[in-house]
């Protein structure tokens, strides 16, 4: 988690999730890339679904990339089927365009390894919208992360929270990492509600990978992480305006600043670090949040 905030290079503002007409999408790959970045995002993944009923789409979207603005190569995978019958919705960022197509026969935990395999990072998708289960988690061993937010998710039905799965992952000890996405369509307005902040020292498709692999990002709604760092005994976090700044281990270990306007604060590590693992979450006056990937202990330390 600490090196999100220490590696070499800058932020860069990117949603990992959206779709377009080249499948369930309202809007051409072009007006998608456009969209995000007039809003001053630094990069997006168009996550087309990868199904046969589309044509199997990994959308080439290098010509929409600018000297300030860059596309990741992905789809949303899917291949049958998580324990209550539902298709797996699997993410996966940094395909090759020449990425194979599912065959019949194809279970998703074989897909997401051929994901892995092809130098993708991949994530559990939206898990509280189709019902995501920690044995269904389990078959996806490699998974590089889960959408703790999901946006459209959120405005389609209130199922964006996916906190419940990572919490079940973490206490099981799996170590997991956590993306905020919009997943946006564009038929409503699902788009600007979930974004990464990835540290990497250029704002190119390769670096960018490499850092989502590595952990160095921070998800968000809208509030800024700006620094965290350990010392002897706690953990200081520097943020934007907050009304709550949060640590939080294995369930229901939790410590917590709730003032107002907080923009430093300074949180006891030794519950957190004895239960194995902690993250931390930041929530500012409108509710929205944002989180850092989990970092671990060995269950003695403190």
């Amino acid at each position: 988690m600490l090196e999100a905030f220490t590696a070499p290079g800058r932020f860069f503002k990117g949603n990992l999730h959206c779709h377009s007409t080249r499948s369930d999408g309202a809007r051409p790959p072009a007006e998608v890339c456009t969209l995000y970045r007039e809003a001053g995002y630094d990069f997006i993944a168009l996550t087309d679904h990868f199904l046969e009923r589309y044509g199997f789409p990994i959308v080439d979207t290098r010509d929409f990339r600018t000297n300030a603005f860059t596309t990741i190569v992905g789809a949303e995978v899917h291949a049958p089927a998580i324990g209550q019958g539902e298709p797996w919705h699997l993410l996966a960022v940094g395909l090759p365009l020449a990425f194979e197509r599912t065959t019949v026969g194809e279970t998703g935990p074989d897909l997401a390894q051929r994901c892995i395999d092809a130098g993708a990072f991949l994530a559990l998708a939206h898990p509280a919208w189709y019902g995501l289960t920690m044995a269904d988690a389990a078959t996806i061993a490699k998974a590089h992360a889960v959408e703790i937010y999901n946006h459209a998710s959120e405005v389609e039905c209130a199922r964006g929270d996916g906190a419940y799965l990572v919490d079940q992952l973490l206490s099981a000890g799996r170590q997991i990492d956590l993306i905020a996405t919009d997943d946006a369509h564009l038929h409503r307005n699902d788009c600007f509600g979930g974004f990464v902040q990835v540290r990497a020292e250029a704002n190119e498709p390769e670096a960018l990978v490499a850092a989502l692999k590595a952990g160095h990002y921070y998800a968000s709604q809208g509030p800024a992480i700006h620094h965290v760092a350990l010392a002897a005994d706690a953990v200081e976090v520097e943020c934007s305006a907050a009304a709550a700044v949060m640590l939080l281990g294995r369930a229901p270990v939790a410590v917590q600043v709730v003032a107002p306007g907080t923009t430093r604060a300074r949180l006891p590590l030794s519950r957190a670090a004895a239960s194995g693992h902690a993250r931390i979450v930041v929530i500012d006056a409108q509710g929205r949040k944002a989180w850092t990937n989990p970092m671990y202990f060995d269950g003695s330390s403190m």
